[in-house]
């Protein structure tokens, strides 16, 4: 049971194998909610661009997340993207074996839980396929080809969110001071692409879909699925439910932005949890550096009054840190 794709058994069970059952500390249902509280949602197409700036900048720093609406990437865009992530996890495993296992160096995968080496303290509900989408077009050749127009439906998506990405880093960077097109070059050559499968779940109470985290890239543009609240955001020891807006996306500060902001802006921890009635699907962007880009306060954000709270390291340090020792070596 446990090698098989969890879309696969689920099904099955009326109860959560005891390797999915977290300890009692990581419970959803022994957490706080601050339902009080709402992620900022940020309209980009706002006639006040100063405003529009202050907002990203005010949100990234007190949460570390925020939502854009009416972004520019088109409707049909989105909605062709989640239709064929549906129904590539739809499939058979043995299909979706085939299709996501082209790549000799693995780099495009499909695994259940975390899909670390190391083992993870509870294993967590949901099945993912990733694979990069850089701009050159490298590593085509390794996505799937089902189901059919898998490519051409995620490599439109893929460039759309890059220009949402990068037009979201210029205004960070025209605020911070650190000059245009800074993120342009290596710091976002390398993104990534994840389809996160989320099926029902027959004990919410007790899993995680992921666990409590900061994400270890830049930026992370995140599409929810309609109608199913379960991304939630931790701040000042509690838990903020991220409400899904229809074609909206959810941005979060990554780890290295925070370093690269020497700490004015926050990669802030979030989890996903379960739920008993319906699979839940999200699409993750991660605009990642290349491994050999260093990552380190900028020297604009550094003075007498502001010296340097991260040591300087390539992306590949930095990364090999992180999933070592989380975000606070």
């Amino acid at each position: 049971m446990e090698s098989k794709f969890l879309s696969s058994w689920y099904n099955n069970l009326s109860s959560v194998p005891s390797s999915y059952v977290q300890p009692a500390e990581r419970r959803p249902c022994n957490a706080v909610l601050a339902t009080e509280l709402k992620i900022p949602v940020i309209d980009l197409a706002g006639q006040d661009r100063d405003d529009i700036i202050r907002n990203i900048i005010e949100s990234s720093a007190e949460y570390g997340f925020f939502q854009v609406i009416n972004h520019g990437v088109p409707k049909e865009v989105v909605d062709n993207a989640l239709r064929i992530f549906k129904e590539f996890h739809a499939m058979s495993a043995e299909e979706k074996i085939r299709e996501s296992s082209k790549d000799p160096n693995k780099s495009c995968k499909l695994y259940t839980s975390s899909g670390r080496n190391c083992a993870d303290v509870a294993r967590y509900w949901k099945d993912s396929l990733q694979h990069p989408c850089p701009p050159s077009g490298q590593f085509l050749q390794f996505w799937p080809q089902k189901p059919q127009g898998y490519r051409e439906a995620i490599g439109a998506y893929t460039q759309e969110l890059r220009t949402l990405g990068l037009k979201i880093l210029d205004l960070i960077s025209e605020r911070l001071g650190l000059g245009p097109k800074v993120f342009n070059g290596d710091h976002s050559a390398s993104p990534l692409v994840i389809s996160h499968h989320y099926p029902p779940c027959p004990e919410p109470s007790l899993t995680l879909g992921t666990s409590r985290h900061k994400d270890p890239n830049i930026l992370t543009i995140l599409l929810q699925q309609a109608d199913i609240s379960a991304l939630q955001v931790f701040k000042d020891g509690a838990w903020i439910p991220v409400e899904p807006i229809p074609h909206a996306f959810v941005v979060n500060i990554g780890f290295m932005l925070q370093i690269i902001s020497n700490g004015r802006l926050v990669g802030a921890e979030h989890r996903v949890i379960t739920n008993s009635n319906t699979s839940r699907n999200t699409i993750a962007y991660f605009i990642n550096p290349t491994k050999e880009t260093i990552i380190e306060p900028a020297k604009p954000l550094i003075s007498a009054t502001s010296p340097p709270l991260y040591q300087t390291m390539t992306f590949g340090e930095v990364l090999e840190n992180f999933l070592n020792n989380g975000p606070y070596f």
